[in-house]
């Protein structure tokens, strides 16, 4: 659907280069003039954005929209709704769906149940596990259907499955593609041991806490480290997903420019928000995996964003049911929706001064469209997709459960006052959230990506 004119006159425009006052007209789905002033036409929508500022529509590259086979806690509609009213215009998600999302033809499905029913852009991951390396052969890898391959998630299908538990796997994969291997990093035989251990302390009634011990940062840091000097032996392209400790960060280069990197990381929201202590007042809520960590590893996770060892930020937006997370720790799912609030998070950090506006956009929107080769998105210039959000810095925004989208239908910040508003959302030009409603007939696309 072709987007109607529009333009939305003198806002801030955020860029990881500064920010700027201009107006901005959308026509045919693209950012068709950004200048000081734009002389309206007949019939043209006229937006006032004085005060406000615009950012270019975060790109989140790290979420689990749990379909096809696992609908009772998500769909592509709610969560790409939840996604819009958060400002997110594009997600890739992960392959732990039902059935796994393990063949080109599983991403064709998928792709097909996107395509149908998000309102965001999107993108599809293969997986790869350690039990399904000898399909790849099979395959063709160069098929850009698929933004990567990954393992994140597989290992809720069967033990031993995670790439980091089996360097030699690596070598199999590296050999038949030198597309992006993105994986969740940790060392199994670790976190099986720390789990032992606590059982035969606490038994079933593990407190939450201990997850920051059992899912440790040793068993992080030994798998990143193995995986990264694998990668580094067969100048291999190895991307490390939701990195959760300082330690590991500093493995990593922070000189070359992001276009030229071959060993890559990202972090995800929930590690920069959050901290050990906050166990205490949410509990399951907050247990992921990997889990949240000490408060110097938060703190250091945001100086190494700031310093260019972390290359971007996603979400991890992993909705289960609440019934599903507060059961008994052992049994206790991890992940939670945070799609939602991801830019409202980022921006609570802001006004406390750890990050900038411009490093937000950088870490958001550009590195992750620069990273994957998306075209036509990530910034706001002329001839580029109409992908962007209009927020209120000045508005506080109460969090209820009222507003929420993603169908699990809890939030860990239901009751939480943002320091900002979320006001309007545009993707491909067109309006798909304004103050609070979500126009459900507006279809997101499938990205290009080189």
């Amino acid at each position: 659907m072709k987007a109607k004119s529009c333009i939305i006159q003198q806002a801030y425009i955020v860029s990881s280069e500064g920010i700027r006052i201009c107006d901005v007209r959308i026509s045919d789905n693209k950012f068709s003039a950004i200048a000081a002033h734009i002389v309206p036409e007949d019939n043209e929508t006229i937006i006032d954005a004085k005060g406000k500022y615009l950012f270019p529509g975060l790109i989140d590259t790290h979420v689990h929209f749990r379909e096809p086979g696992l609908s009772y806690k998500a769909t592509w509609a709610t969560e790409s709704a939840a996604a819009v009213a958060g400002g997110v215009t594009t997600v890739f998600d992960m392959p732990n769906t039902d059935p796994p999302t393990l063949s080109p033809t599983l991403v064709g499905e998928k792709l097909a149940l996107a395509k149908a029913n998000s309102l965001c852009n999107y993108g599809v991951f293969l997986g790869v596990s350690a039990s399904n390396l000898a399909l790849l052969a099979d395959y063709d890898l160069s098929d850009k259907r698929f933004v990567a391959l990954t393992d994140d998630g597989l290992y809720f299908s069967g033990a031993n499955q995670l790439l980091a538990d089996h360097p030699e796997a690596f070598e199999q994969v590296w050999k038949q593609t030198d597309r992006i291997v993105a994986i969740h990093s940790e060392d199994s035989a670790i976190i099986e041991q720390n789990e032992m251990a606590y059982a035969a302390q606490y038994g079933q009634n593990i407190p939450f806490d201990a997850h920051a011990q059992i899912r440790s940062e040793e068993a992080c840091y030994v798998a990143t480290k193995r995986c990264l000097d694998l990668a580094k032996k067969h100048n291999a392209r190895l991307h490390i997903l939701h990195l959760t400790t300082y330690k590991e960060a500093l493995l990593f280069d922070n000189e070359l420019p992001l276009h030229q990197k071959r060993q890559t990381c990202e972090v995800s929201i929930p590690h920069l928000f959050f901290s050990q202590e906050d166990y205490q007042r949410f509990g399951p809520k907050i247990k992921y995996n990997p889990s949240i960590k000490t408060k110097a590893d938060r703190l250091g996770l945001i100086k190494a964003l700031n310093e260019n060892y972390i290359d971007f930020i996603t979400t991890d937006h992993s909705p289960h049911t609440l019934e599903e997370k507060e059961r008994p720790y052992m049994q206790s799912k991890s992940g939670g929706p945070m799609v939602q609030h991801l830019l409202q998070m980022l921006l609570s950090l802001a006004e406390a001064g750890f990050f900038s506006l411009e490093k937000i956009v950088e870490k958001t929107c550009e590195n992750p469209a620069i990273f994957y080769g998306i075209q036509g998105r990530g910034f706001i210039k002329e001839g580029y997709f109409a992908d962007c959000v209009l927020v209120d810095l000045q508005t506080p925004f109460k969090v209820s459960k009222a507003q929420l989208f993603s169908k699990c239908g809890w939030s860990v910040f239901e009751g939480h006052t943002f320091s900002a508003t979320i006001e309007k959302t545009f993707v491909n030009g067109q309006l798909v959230y304004n103050d609070g409603q979500v126009f459900s007939e507006v279809r997101g696309q499938q990205v290009e990506i080189c």
